[in-house]
């Protein structure tokens, strides 16, 4: 492993950082991140330069997919939610022959079919960034693109009603990114709270969190 690992310290020798120069979210929830465009272009050059090049060669994708209806002046709009994560592994191949494992793991969030693009992105910049240790800060989401929600002319006839789908669980790691997204703008506590059975203390927390967000506002209208 001798030649991999001379190539993969002269790509963190060369590679001193990537700026974040994109703007997730909106608002007060909005935050700087790192483009997965910038991430390819300035590691994927390093790599060619010293003979590196990875190949993905696992993907282990989870699905989870929410819908519920919201009555506005306008009639009843039907909206659905997507949550995609995935587990990645890619080999990081030398000239030589050496070669490594390497794992990623990625979340994504969308009304249609964007979710699983937008994982499968997160895990490459991830691993990418992870792998070479790649100075940035903290590293955060990029693509913020949702496709648009699916609206619905109002029912004269209530809807038979669905038969009630057991909810899952949600580990505290992702309920915890869960509430990034929401934060950022790009998931809704709703969504949230028909796919997944939160623990009382996962409730607690997303309640406590209302309250620091109303007392912010209030303070700010002051």
């Amino acid at each position: 492993m001798k030649n991999l690992a001379k190539a993969v310290i002269a790509v963190m020798k060369e590679v001193k950082g990537i700026d974040k120069t994109m703007t997730v979210g909106n608002g007060n929830s909005s935050y700087k991140g790192v483009p997965d465009q910038e991430v390819k272009k300035v590691i994927g050059q390093a790599m060619q330069k010293h003979g590196l090049v990875m190949l993905p060669v696992a993907i282990e994708p989870s699905v989870h997919t929410s819908e519920w209806e919201e009555t506005t002046n306008y009639g009843v709009k039907r909206k659905q939610s997507v949550f995609t994560e995935v587990r990645t592994k890619y080999l990081l191949l030398h000239t030589s022959g050496e070669s490594i494992e390497v794992c990623g793991y990625g979340h994504g969030v969308d009304s249609q079919d964007k979710g699983a693009g937008k994982a499968t992105t997160y895990a490459l910049k991830y691993a990418l960034l992870y792998m070479f240790m790649v100075p940035t800060g903290k590293i955060d989401d990029a693509d913020t693109t949702h496709s648009e929600e699916i609206a619905t002319p109002q029912a004269k006839q209530k809807a038979p009603e669905k038969a009630v789908k057991k909810k899952s669980k949600i580990p505290n790691e992702r309920f915890d990114k869960a509430v990034a997204l929401i934060d950022a703008g790009e998931y809704t506590e709703k969504a949230l709270l028909a796919t997944f059975e939160l623990t009382p203390e996962q409730q607690e927390k997303l309640s406590n969190r209302k309250t620091e967000s109303k007392d912010e506002q209030e303070q700010v209208s002051e």
